[in-house]
């Protein structure tokens, strides 16, 4: 028979808890998991989803393949992972331009030089988005994070525009998110088609000179798009 001290005290034994990740051990999730998307997108836009293997991306990042799947939970999980990693990077830049700080025409400039900059800079997500249109944004359709980034960048383009029509700069009537789609082509259709334009033309269009030529090219043709004669 127990004594009644063991029974009073074993009334008031605590349930253990679990102890509490160190700061150390979540610095050392967020490195695996930014080591298995770095691996996971050259995975992706050099062979796709259908034909980009787990075993690479595990061997690329030097992570077990078991520690993938805990993150990310599939291959069609990390692949959704990949592509709002480049899209949010692609987002966050945009907003330390700090457009609506600058004059109308300026951040209109800006932007246009920012997306042929970044497309040059990170080849990778031209063909990841190509990748993905092919399936008909089948994968993007299921992220929650994707409309709100292009949400808050469309309020910024339509500030910018709102007050360059005030200041008589910029002419009435332009759609923020027709603006962007134009601005954003005007690179994005170069650089995924530089290959077989410049096979048609004879001409390398990804040399400096070209680079060059076509950067000045986009940025005069959205300026002159948006600006009051």
């Amino acid at each position: 028979m127990k004594t009644l001290a063991a029974n009073h005290k074993s009334r008031h034994v605590l349930p253990t808890l679990k102890p509490k990740l160190s700061s150390e051990s979540i610095r050392d999730a967020e490195r695996t998991q930014q080591a298995i998307l770095a691996a996971a997108e050259d995975e992706f836009a050099d062979k796709g989803l259908a034909g980009a293997r787990v075993d690479t991306i595990a061997e690329q990042s030097g992570v077990n393949k078991r520690m993938l799947y805990y993150y990310f939970g599939s291959k069609e999980g990390l692949y959704i992972a990949v592509l709002e990693r480049a899209y949010g990077a692609m987002r966050k830049s945009e907003r330390e331009l700090n457009l609506v700080d600058l004059e109308p025409l300026d951040a209109i400039r800006k932007l246009a030089e920012f997306k042929f900059d970044y497309y040059l800079a990170h080849p990778a997500i031209i063909s990841l988005l190509a990748g993905e249109n092919m399936q008909n944004a089948k994968f993007l359709k299921r992220s929650r994070r994707l409309r709100d980034m292009h949400n808050s960048l469309a309020n910024v383009l339509q500030t910018v525009l709102a007050t360059g029509k005030k200041k008589g700069l910029i002419k009435p009537g332009i759609d923020p998110l027709q603006l962007y789609i134009s601005l954003a082509s005007l690179s994005y259709f170069y650089f995924s088609n530089a290959s077989t334009l410049s096979t048609a033309f004879g001409r390398d269009l990804m040399s400096a000179s070209e680079l060059k030529a076509r950067r000045a090219h986009a940025i005069e043709v959205v300026l002159d798009y948006v600006r009051i004669r």
